[in-house]
Order: C-alpha cells, then structure tokens, then sequence
C-alpha cells in the first residue's frame, strides 16, 4: 500500500532584519546633518493653537491647514476667543479641510475643555491630552515634543512607512514602530527624531515613488526595491 505524501509546508519568507543600534545613530546622524532644525510645518503661536492646528491637521495637508488657520488664529488664538467665535464661526474659517465639520465641533469641545478642567492652559500630559475631542495619541506626542520639549515620536503615515522600509522600526501598527523608535533611537536624538523622520517620509522616502537617488541614508537603508535615478 502506498503512502499519500504529505505535503511540503511552505517556507516562511525571512525577513529581513532591523537596524541595529550603531547603524540607527548614523542614520540619525545623517538626518541631523540635512536638517539641523527640524520642526513642523504647522503655523501656531502657542500650545492651544498647536493642539487645534494638529487636529485639524487629520486626514489634511499641513498647507491646507495653515491656510484655513491662518484667518482663524488671527482672531482666536486662545480658548476663550475660540468659543467667543462659535461653532459656526470656526466652521466657516475651515471649511476648506477635510472631516471640517466635525472638527470645528471638537475644536469647540476641546477649548471648553481646556478652560473648565486645565485652568486655560494646554495640560502636559500624554494621558490628559488624549482626553480632550479629536486629541489621539499622535496629536498628543506632537503638542508633547513641540510645544513642551518632551521625547515623543508621534507615528503618522510618514514616520511608519519609513520605520519599516528602512527597518529602523519595523512594527505591523503605528504602536509597535512607536515603540521600537523608542526603543532604538540614541537619546541626543530623541527630540527632532519625529520631525526628522516626517520630513524625510515626505521628501524624500515618498509614498508611490520614493526617491532613493538623493536620499542621505540609502546605504543604511533596507528597502530592496530602491527606485534609481530618473
């Protein structure tokens, strides 16, 4: 009697590995080089309208943004004006950004908020940041290491394709490359890391086409696929 042969198992793809610690300080360092003060693209005056601008900055371009708030900041930058203009007033000033009515209502929200529990002031707290409308995490560790200086990477779409492609933080959520650039990014680079990071994924590690031709660390780099110069 023959045996039916049992069938092969496939083989588990390897991957391929991350960057260790050495190679992530040159990385760093080469980004540091290219910018040497790197900040957001985001028009504010403060923390509160940093919180606002951030919020708004969902799902939208930092230029859409910046051109919607450039009116609304200029007559309310604080919470108290903000709730003076109203809803329907800050829904008229953004009504160009995506999701904006829904965000003039959290903006609303957030700036009672602000006013009735942190005495007028942007609380600097993760856990307090996220309590307040339309405030996640990312939003959170953007107002944290921008207005306040704290060592926190807020991973958007940027910052996450460019952890896995590079493998500097390879993680299958936004919460796992958190952690891991936690993890692996020297401490003299832990303040700009984020912004670092963003602008590189905006530039230059782009989404459809990254441009690897010019890119500063695409010796370090792991992304097989490198697109060569046009």
């Amino acid at each position: 009697m023959t045996q039916t042969p049992k069938p092969k198992k496939p083989k588990s793809k390897r991957r391929t590995p991350g960057l260790n610690r050495e190679q992530a300080e040159e990385l760093y360092a080469r980004l540091a080089e290219d910018r040497p003060e790197p900040q957001t693209e985001l028009n504010y005056s403060n923390p509160y309208t940093l919180v606002v601008a951030v919020a708004l900055s969902a799902q939208a371009t930092d230029v859409g943004v910046n051109k919607a708030t450039d009116k609304l900041f200029k007559v309310a930058d604080t919470p108290e004006k903000m709730l003076a203009l109203g809803e329907d007033g800050v829904r008229e000033h953004i009504k160009t950004i995506g999701l904006f009515r829904n965000k003039a209502k959290n903006v609303i929200a957030l700036s009672q908020m602000i006013l009735d529990e942190f005495d007028g002031e942007v609380p600097q707290t993760r856990d307090e940041l996220v309590r307040l409308p339309g405030v996640g995490r990312k939003t959170a560790n953007v107002v944290l290491n921008e207005a306040f200086g704290q060592h926190t990477i807020a991973v958007d779409t940027h910052i996450f394709r460019v952890g896995n492609r590079t493998k500097l933080a390879p993680g299958k959520t936004p919460d796992e490359v958190e952690a891991r650039l936690e993890q692996i990014t020297p401490p003299q680079y832990l303040k700009g890391a984020h912004h670092w990071l963003i602008l590189h994924g905006r530039y230059v590690c782009k989404a459809r086409k990254p441009e690897c031709w010019r890119c500063a660390i695409a010796d370090i780099c792991k992304f097989k696929d490198k697109t060569p110069a046009p």
